[in-house]
């Protein structure tokens, strides 16, 4: 049995994050000792690490909660998970294709920027005039 502060430690998440993970169903509810304390199992901490990796990963608790509920059928097909991870990863990749436009925009505007005081600022114009702006961002 592992106390909340033990998890913590081996998990790297936060016990104020393992409570809400609790009250979110993530992980079951905990038993408590006499003295009150949360006690955990093995399984919990290994949950918790799942947890942690899918959370790193950018998974949302939806994500993770489906996912949750799909470890606990190891025989059924993978086609959920897949789905799942599929649909994170278009999301991720909207999201590099935003950034990237963004960069480029900031670059480019940046590159313009040949004044030496602020009233000549290119930065200070473009973000105080969108239409200076080659891209929608």
């Amino acid at each position: 049995m592992y106390a909340i502060g033990d998890l913590s430690r081996r998990t790297g998440v936060k016990v104020p994050t393992i409570r809400y993970y609790e009250q979110m169903g993530l992980i079951s509810p905990t038993q408590r000792s006499e003295g009150n304390q949360r006690r955990y199992e093995k399984t919990d901490l290994e949950r918790l690490a799942f947890i942690r990796h899918a959370r790193d990963l950018g998974f949302d608790i939806p994500a993770i909660r489906e996912l949750i509920a799909l470890s606990r059928h190891p025989e059924a097909p993978c086609a959920g998970a897949d789905r799942i991870a599929d649909d994170h990863l278009a999301a991720v990749r909207t999201k590099i294709a935003s950034l990237q436009k963004l960069e480029r925009e900031l670059e480019r505007i940046v590159s313009h920027c040949g004044g030496h005081s602020v009233e000549d600022c290119y930065v200070i114009r473009a973000l105080s005039d969108h239409g200076l702006c080659d891209h929608e961002h």
